[in-house]
């Protein structure tokens, strides 16, 4: 059986922005419904370096999650505000990434997200060439530092970001093999990437075969798993253009679990974990449970 948890985003960002669920209420509630942890989201609020700034701090966090019978199952860093792709000077980007990877490693977590930042309208306006040159050489360093702490990266693909078609993911990851570095495989952006073609500028770029084509290129290199939903929509930002994927909860969509879910299992991603991502869904809080149950069953299955 795979441990279970849910990401910590889904209470604190979008429709909880501006008025965000305690992070202890959302330990209370995970316990209660017998998640086995919690994936971090360090923006807004919750746990993340400057907030716990110390290694006591840090130690505090690890005992009061492990007291709600919790792990924390990854680490979603805020870099959000960071410049990546649009900027010839990474430094504070690589700074920031360091000083994220350090938390983690103090915390006990064994993976750290990241994603390309700038949204994929960028390849409008820059040279594709050096815009993969910007990324690649960029990551190389991070993803070097984190394997050197014990970490692994995994890079959250998705519609909203940059490098968003299965070929550019395919480019990325030969330019990166290195071991401890690989793409999470979120079930609703999977199905934006390789069914939709959302968001992708220039040809759209989809896969006859959808997500289980996509999965199988991909074969290798997952290194972590968001299982949820799809309606093949994304979440609107605030002027109501398409902004990323929208992650409605399991059976709200129309994706077929039962044929991917199978083809995610067999894949050696190096932990065990399955973790759902409620990213902007309007009433996360109450489909929790739903999603929880949804996820057991799947677990029960195929785990």
């Amino acid at each position: 059986m795979r441990r279970t948890s849910i990401g910590s985003w889904a209470y604190n960002v979008g429709p909880y922005g501006e008025h965000p669920i305690p992070f202890d209420t959302v330990l209370e509630k995970l316990a209660e419904l017998k998640f086995d942890g919690v994936e971090l989201g360090g923006f807004n609020g919750y746990p993340n370096p400057q907030n716990h700034p110390t290694k006591d701090d840090r130690e505090a966090l690890k005992k009061k999650v492990a007291g709600h019978g919790l792990a924390f199952s990854g680490f979603a860093q805020d870099l959000w505000s960071e410049h990546l792709l649009d900027t010839d000077d990474p430094t504070h980007y690589i700074d920031s990434f360091k000083a994220n990877a350090q938390f983690a490693v103090d915390l006990g977590i064994a993976g750290i997200r990241v994603d390309t930042v700038q949204p994929p309208t960028i390849h409008a306006t820059a040279d594709y060439a050096m815009l993969l040159q910007r990324l690649t050489s960029v990551w190389d360093r991070c993803i070097r530092y984190a394997g050197d702490k014990g970490l692994y990266v995994t890079w959250e693909f998705e519609p909203g970001f940059a490098f968003n078609k299965p070929s550019d993911i395919l480019r990325v990851l030969e330019a990166l093999p290195h071991d401890n570095f690989g793409v999470m495989y979120d079930t609703c952006h999977g199905q934006m990437v390789a069914v939709n073609g959302v968001r992708q500028e220039g040809t759209k770029e989809t896969l006859p075969g959808g997500q289980l084509e996509l999965i199988q290129k991909l074969s290798g290199r997952i290194n972590h798993i968001h299982l949820i939903d799809s309606d093949n929509t994304c979440h609107k930002d605030a002027a109501g253009a398409d902004e990323t994927s929208a992650h409605p909860p399991f059976g709200e969509g129309v994706l077929n679990f039962d044929e991917l879910v199978p083809a995610l299992a067999k894949e050696d991603i190096g932990h065990d974990w399955w973790t759902v991502d409620l990213c902007f869904w309007p009433d996360a809080w109450n489909a929790t449970a739903k999603c929880k149950a949804a996820l057991d069953e799947l677990n029960r299955k195929y785990g």
